[in-house]
């Protein structure tokens, strides 16, 4: 094999990380630290960038025009959210907020149209999650219509712990309420609580305790999900 040609392999092989990619990017990227609870962007806002969160977790809301709020998800990193300004929408459809201590990266809508253009793996992968998101909707839709709230509970609280990444759940979030559960699910509160209060009888999941209040979630709640 010449130089030359494992050069070009060695790149074909490489691993494309959206990150340093997105660090790459000059004009129109700007790093962000924003603190727990601090809002990221309000419905009703310009559409007029991007984000890619490289740590920790934003939580999405919409509110109705009666006034009522909910929970229609839950980002850490890796993800991207506000790309409807991609799409030619021009005032965000809901709101985002820092769950934790959060780093985000905010990219201009121009400077990640060039960079989608001119970068054929970011493309692509952008592409491929924007189709994982999609799906992810469809899921969320078939659920709300055919599941009960308790295979619904499970589902988010599995989703939320990122159960299949790597196949190791993790810390869900520091002190996540019973109420954003339950908007989530699409049911009261009461029944989340009925519903966790069991989980935690059968195992299924554990609170951490201590300042932050985390929940672990255990592949074993994958059986609510699964069982008819």
């Amino acid at each position: 094999m010449t130089i030359m040609s494992s050069v070009v392999a060695s790149k074909k092989n490489r691993k494309f990380d959206p990150s340093t990619f997105l660090a790459t990017i000059g004009q129109g990227r700007k790093s962000l630290t924003v603190a727990k609870k601090e809002r990221i962007f309000t419905q009703g806002d310009a559409a007029d960038a991007v984000f890619y969160i490289q740590n920790g977790k934003v939580r999405l809301t919409v509110v109705s025009k009666t006034g009522k709020e909910a929970t229609i998800g839950i980002l850490s990193e890796g993800n991207f959210f506000g790309e409807g300004s991609l799409a030619g929408q021009a005032l965000r459809m809901g709101s985002a907020a820092a769950m934790t201590d959060c780093d985000l990266l905010r990219i201009e809508k121009k400077a990640m149209m060039d960079a989608l253009h001119r970068e054929r793996a970011f493309s692509d992968m952008f592409v491929a999650y924007l189709l994982g998101r999609n799906i992810r909707y469809e899921e969320d839709l078939v659920d709300q219509l055919f599941n009960s709230s308790e295979k619904r509970l499970a589902r988010v609280l599995l989703m939320l712990a990122h159960f299949g990444k790597d196949g190791v759940p993790e810390t869900v979030v520091p002190k996540i309420s019973q109420e954003t559960l339950a908007e989530m699910v699409g049911t009261t509160r009461s029944r989340v609580s009925f519903f966790m209060n069991r989980f935690r009888k059968l195992g299924f999941i554990h609170y951490a305790g201590g300042v932050d209040g985390g929940l672990q979630v255990h592949s074993s709640l994958l059986n609510v999900v699964l069982h008819d």
